[in-house]
Parts: C-alpha cells; structure tokens; sequence
C-alpha cells in the first residue's frame, strides 16, 4: 500500500514528531511511503540522517519531499493519504486524488474531548468530488487511538531493568559517576510561562535529593543561571537538594528511553505525551496555550480521563495557570505562586505511590486499544472492500 503524509510544522517539534513516528511505522511494515513536510531543518533535529539540505531523499526506507515539490507529485493509485493537522493538500495533488481510489484522511489533533468520538471517522466531501474522512486520534476504543510501535514496551521494559545512571550516560555522555545514585530524576519539557522558578525553588527546598534533566531553551530566570553556573563537562549545578543538568538536544529515537530514566516527566505538547504515557510514569502536561484559554477545557478533558490523584491534578492545573495564575475555570484554579504547595502535596509519599500506580494502570489500559497507525490501516481495508 502506498502511503503519502502531509506535513506542515507549526507546534515547534510535535507535528514532524507525529508525522514522522507514523511515516516509520508504515515503512517497518513494508509499505512505500513518502512524507511531504515545509521544514526540514526541524526534522532533521529529530532524525539526524536526514539531510537538511536536500530536497529530495530517502531516509530509513522512506522518501522524504520538501513541500515545495508536493505539487508537483501524482496521488498514489488505491493508497492512503493523509493530510496531518488540517495542513491543505497543495492543488494539483488535490486534482489528481480524484482519478485514484485513494483514502483521504484528515489526521487531527490529539483530544480527550468526549464529542470527538462521534465526529472520529465521518466524510466530508470536497470540491474535487473526493470523499476527505476526519481521524480522531483519542483515549478511547471508539476514537482512531494513539501512536504506538509494536515492539515499544517490550523496550520499555528491557530498559527498565537496566541501571538507571547507566542507561542515563548511554544517551547524553554524561560519566556515570557524575550521576547521583539516591535521587529523584525529572525531566523538564515546557513551553514559555510556565512557572520554571517556582518549581526549581521548591525542589531545592525538599527532603528528596531531586536531578532535574532540563530540556529546550525556554526556561526561567533561576533555571537560566542554574545553566550558566554549569560544570562545563556534566552541564550541572546545584542548590540545596536540587541538581539542573542541561541536557544536549535528544533525537526522538532516542527520547523513549529519555522519559524511561525518570521518575516525573514533564512534557509539552501532544508527540511527547503520548510518549510519556507509554513510560507509565507520573507526568505534567503542558498543553499548547489558545486563545481565550480554550486549551484549559482540553485539559480538563483530558484530566477527566486520567483519573489521576485530587494533588496530581492539583499540580498539572498549577502548571498550565499561566505566570499569573490566569485561567478560565476558577474552580479548579491554582495560581503559579501555589505551585509549590502543589508539588509539595502530590510528592508526599502517600499522594506519590496514589500517582505512580494510577499512571502505570492506565498506561496499561490504553495499550489494551489498538494502536493508531493499525486503526488507519483498519479504516483503510474497510474502505478499500466498499470501493
């Protein structure tokens, strides 16, 4: 089956994330695939075979086009088409879909909202006659499911029962022996505002030797000096009970086993959640901010699914209120100067077992679904027998 992905990048990383995770799984099937994306300067961060100057090339059984040559391309003939995150497929590819048996997809953005089960696979006719099916992906049996390769938590649980510290200096080079052996290790992935300081003073404060792996270059004033003060070698600093390491940029075949070395993940954005569910660890979601705080009601939703701990839930409001505290639901709101409290409460030890088991169980439930990348082929077949 040929497969063609669309692609345009507009959320930093997650959308080539998205788009790439699924490119390779259809290509470890055996299927020819071309992915189609207008940056190829941020794929290449995430898949450094790829070639950042070329235009035109093949990576890891796939054939990666910049979008400029996408007009240009033909639809593939009985194969599967997807247009990623409402990207608009270029005209003269529209045209031709329209003398193919293709299947047309429109890949959304990852919701928790309970409406988009009904709306998970329905058409929409388009002005070139062609049938344009809109895919949910989603948290329940009744949406298109998550991204998830075969084999992953096998390789989770491989790496789990490898020493941390070792496992640690494997991807960033840091010397085992600079890596502590009794703390806690959190990986920190946000986007600007979050309330950085906040958190690197109240981890400074606490009982638990914490190691704060922090990722990307949007990070507050206390974090920015804890950076500069760095060892040149470990790229660490230290108050009190906490240690910051900066860490070097990880490819995303790599970031798996990134989020398998700590304890608490906090993420951003919808590529590293899903990834950071399979972990089966504690995470914090920063979701991408929207106007008019609409994201806040895509956060309750997905909180609402996790059924996480009262003080988990806490801290993850905490989190996405804003450099001040902004919000739209008062009722659940917790400025960033409470999110200390916030941290306090839902590490204490009690709260923390209450997390750490509740993640791994739904980390198992949702596996239990079938994956993303099967459910389009599903879809796919099922169509292909209407034809």
């Amino acid at each position: 089956m040929p497969v063609d992905i669309f692609c345009q990048v507009i959320d930093n990383f997650g959308d080539a994330g998205v788009c790439w995770r699924l490119a390779q799984q259809y290509a470890a099937l055996g299927h020819r695939v071309r992915l189609w994306i207008d940056d190829l300067a941020t794929l290449a961060r995430l898949a450094p075979a790829l070639d950042a100057t070329m235009l035109h090339q093949h990576v890891h059984g796939i054939e990666v086009g910049h979008w400029s040559l996408a007009a240009q391309a033909q639809a593939p003939v009985d194969g599967l088409v997807i247009e990623a995150f409402a990207c608009t497929l270029p005209s003269p590819y529209q045209a031709s879909l329209a003398q193919t048996q293709s299947l047309w997809i429109n890949l959304e953005y990852l919701s928790a909202e309970p409406w988009i089960d009904g709306y998970h696979g329905l058409p929409s006719l388009q002005p070139n006659r062609v049938a344009k099916y809109f895919y949910f992906p989603g948290f329940t049996a009744a949406s298109g499911g998550l991204l998830r390769e075969p084999d992953l938590l096998d390789r989770r649980r491989q790496a789990l029962g490898m020493d941390r510290r070792l496992r640690l200096s494997q991807i960033t080079g840091w010397p085992v022996d600079t890596l502590p052996a009794d703390a806690r290790y959190i990986l920190l992935f946000c986007y600007p505002g979050a309330p950085i300081d906040t958190l690197l003073a109240a981890l400074a404060q606490m009982d638990t030797p914490t190691c704060l792996l922090l990722a990307g270059t949007h990070v507050g004033g206390a974090a920015t000096a804890a950076q500069g003060e760095g060892n040149q070698h470990t790229d660490a600093s230290s108050t009190g009970n906490l240690q910051v390491r900066t860490l070097p940029f990880v490819p995303q075949a790599q970031f798996d086993d990134l989020l398998w070395c700590c304890d608490l993940n906090f993420v951003r954005g919808e590529d590293s959640l899903v990834r950071a569910l399979w972990a089966g660890a504690p995470l914090v979601w920063h979701i991408y901010p929207q106007a008019e705080d609409t994201h806040l009601t895509k956060l309750e939703a997905w909180l609402q699914r996790a059924q996480l701990p009262t003080a988990a839930n806490a801290l993850i409001r905490a989190w996405n209120a804003g450099p001040l505290g902004r919000t739209s639901l008062s009722s659940h709101a917790h400025p960033s100067s409470q999110m200390a409290e916030c941290l306090a409460d839902a590490l204490a030890p009690i709260s923390w077992k209450a997390w750490q088991i509740r993640a791994q169980q739904w980390s198992d439930e949702l596996a239990t679904q079938p994956d993303l990348a099967s459910q389009l082929l599903r879809f796919y077949q099922q169509h292909a027998q209407t034809r």
